[in-house]
């Protein structure tokens, strides 16, 4: 359903002769609306359903990148309240792509770096610049990005 979103899209963009970004995303935004009416016509499709997620997804992280580049700032201008930390973080998720979502995603987050992963995948290693409690970061890790790439990618 993706490859025949992007097609329609690259269509949209040919007719129109205009290969822009804003007119690629303008030609996939209409596309996914027309495959939208036409699937529920069909039958239900996971497809639907995955698009807002990856976008709420998308403006999570967004969030999440802001809020913890203001803490690195904070961080580098008050170096008396840096409290670093290497944590296990025990992991629920055990596929492959699940498992390499979540350590980008910690990685990519200014302040934290994903270490290592337990050969069975059951613990994280991350190193944070701020970890004053590690069960609270725990907590943190699983709510916030675990949960989200468990429901993103089942």
């Amino acid at each position: 359903m993706l490859l025949l979103n992007v097609l329609m899209a690259a269509a949209w963009m040919a007719l129109t002769g205009d290969f822009s970004p804003l007119n690629a995303l303008f030609g996939f935004a209409i596309s996914y609306f027309i495959l939208w009416f036409v699937w529920r016509a069909v039958g239900p499709s996971r497809y639907f359903a995955k698009i807002p997620q990856v976008i709420g997804f998308i403006g999570f992280y967004l969030w999440e990148l802001i809020i913890s580049s203001l803490r690195v700032a904070y961080i580098v201008l008050s170096p008396s309240a840096l409290r670093p930390g290497v944590i296990a973080v025990p992991l629920d998720i055990k596929t492959d792509a699940e498992v390499a979502l979540l350590t980008n995603v910690i990685t990519l987050t200014p302040g934290t770096l994903s270490l290592d992963v337990a050969s069975d995948r059951s613990t994280l290693y991350v190193h944070a610049l701020e970890a004053p409690e590690p069960n609270e970061f725990c907590r943190e890790v699983k709510q916030n990005f675990e949960r989200r790439v468990r429901e993103l990618l089942t």
